[in-house]
């Protein structure tokens, strides 16, 4: 593999004078050799992934163990466990209306850049070579990466998949290039997360400064998706999508947007039950009264992505729906809802028993043990990580739909509420389902609300905007490019309707995402019918 990857890498003086001035550069082939990396060599089962400092000091940045079903990984800084909003920064000069780095640093960001390969050279390194997106509608990658950091090469290589020796024909020429360089994180950035888009003319670099996979393994390349997708005029949704087939076989296909923790992967999953059965559709925060549902059979679920959609002009089909198709090879899923075993018999049995290795991010696991998803690391004493998850291959998930385009009939909207009482008025009351026109959901689309208690970032919990299509924040371009493909988008697919679901809350009551999975089986159940004008109250 090693004459496939590097003589295709000649274009590219400086990438090949970093990969071959390290003292050992291990090429990867496959996922495996990437786990068996992971914990320093394939027969240990812990590893303490450190770097040496300028000033002595060495920094233990995460712990790796290996358990039955995978990999654990934990984090030592509690504000490593998930992605800092503000981590994005851009390093060129192209359009952009993204905070850059010369602004934040009053410095350019080529010297750093420098100082970032020399790091690399110094070190042990791991490489390989990956597609963005899926089949030709994405671009060539590379990913260069510290050997001890093993564990988030096999992340990215889970999300996006690898090339192997026999894949890597003499047209590969990469266009995105991710290099990670963790101790950067304390000698140039106060302990913060950075990532720094550095858009070249013929390329597109991540440079990873932190550990945590979300803004950079998963999120940077979801930014270089966005960024070819701006030039080419077409989207990369940040949504999940799934085929709802009723008990009577009508097949209902839904499509859920909105900022992180709005109940994307939430939607792939069946209502949770009580022991008895029932639903609790919800508790009333002030009274304390509960409303339980009794369904026998809810509808059948067929996932179809997770996170990432290709919404690419070369699959729609021009029969005004919405087609996409799912964008990652692998489902970052998080799982902080699920505290006690029970809670989702599909995941737990899933996750626990897994026909391949997972990787574990925040989950309390000791070497040899079996890494289970309701056992969160904690950030405090008392104090679980809210931001628990497990990277899921999914060629292992059960019913999943194979990876085609596929046509969108509902596009629901998600946000998280709090509590909203007459003592504490808070948003106003969300009710269960609001049918939108194409206008209001384009402008919703523009808003994004975070929502309330945001589990995934690192937030302040005041109301705030996750940006244009809720994939804003890893945008690299300008803001209008995207709202105005967001609306042509809208234009072009009348046929395709639109919702809004609050999860969390809706008024006094606690639901959870229960408001979600009920509209779910129950505008599946009404499969193409339309709302009679008396039905929907303005």
């Amino acid at each position: 593999m090693k004459n496939n990857l590097l003589k295709n890498l000649t274009q590219y003086p400086e990438v090949l004078k970093v990969l071959n001035s390290c003292p050992n550069l291990v090429i990867a082939d496959n996922t495996k050799q990437l786990l068996d990396l992971a914990c320093g060599n394939a027969k240990q089962d812990f590893f303490k992934v450190e770097y040496d400092l300028p000033d002595g000091r060495c920094v233990t940045e995460a712990t790796v163990a290996r358990v039955r079903n995978g990999i654990a990984v934990n984090y030592l800084d509690p504000n490593m466990r998930r992605r800092d909003p503000d981590c994005m920064l851009i390093g060129d000069n192209k359009p952009s209306d993204k905070p850059r780095f010369h602004d934040r640093f009053n410095e350019d960001f080529t010297q750093l850049r420098q100082e970032t390969f020399a790091w690399l050279a110094s070190q042990n390194l791991a490489v390989f070579a990956f597609k963005t997106g899926a089949y030709d509608m994405g671009e060539d990658a590379l990913a260069i990466v510290p050997v001890n950091a093993a564990f988030f090469a096999l992340g990215l290589a889970l999300l996006q998949g690898i090339l192997s020796s026999e894949e890597i024909g003499e047209s590969f020429s990469p266009k995105v290039i991710i290099y990670v360089a963790p101790p950067f994180r304390q000698t140039h950035f106060d302990d913060k997360q950075i990532v720094v888009h550095n858009r070249l003319d013929d390329i597109h670099e991540i440079f990873s400064y932190n550990l945590y996979p979300g803004p950079s393994a998963k999120k940077g390349v979801y930014g270089a998706l966005i960024r070819q997708g701006e030039a080419e005029g077409w989207v990369t949704a940040h949504c999940s999508a799934v085929q709802v087939i009723t008990p009577y076989d009508n097949v209902v296909t839904f499509m859920h947007e909105g900022a992180s923790g709005s109940g994307k992967s939430e939607m792939l999953e069946q209502p949770h039950r009580l022991p008895d059965g029932r639903m609790l559709q919800g508790r009333n925060l002030v009274t304390g009264e509960k409303v339980y549902v009794e369904i026998r059979r809810t509808c059948d679920l067929h996932p179809i992505c997770d996170d990432m959609a290709l919404c690419h002009p070369d699959i729609q089909q021009d029969n005004g729906k919405l087609w996409l198709m799912d964008a990652e090879n692998a489902w970052f899923v998080r799982v902080d809802h699920i505290n006690e075993y029970g809670v989702d018999h599909e995941l737990e049995k899933l996750t626990a028993v897994p026909s391949k290795p997972l990787l574990f991010l925040n989950i309390d696991a000791v070497p040899g043990s079996r890494a289970l998803i309701w056992e969160h690391i904690e950030d405090s004493p008392g104090i679980p990580c809210p931001n628990p998850r497990v990277v899921i291959p999914r060629s292992i998930i059960p019913h999943i739909v194979a990876r085609k385009a596929v046509s969108i009939d509902i596009r629901s909207m998600g946000i998280r509420t709090p509590p909203c009482t007459r003592k504490k008025p808070t948003y106003g009351i969300i009710g269960m389902v609001h049918i939108l026109p194409p206008a209001l959901a384009w402008l919703w689309r523009l808003v994004v609300p975070r929502g309330f208690s945001n589990p995934s970032i690192v937030d302040t919990g005041t109301m705030s905007s996750e940006g244009v299509g809720s994939y804003w924040p890893f945008s690299t371009g300008k803001q209008v490019e995207q709202a105005n493909l967001l609306l042509r988008q809208i234009e072009e697919t009348e046929r395709t309707q639109y919702i809004l679901i609050p999860n969390q809350h809706i008024g006094a009551w606690k639901t959870g995402f229960m408001s979600q999975w009920l509209v779910r089986d129950y505008l599946a159940r009404r499969g193409n019918a339309r709302f009679k004008e008396q039905q929907i109250v303005a």
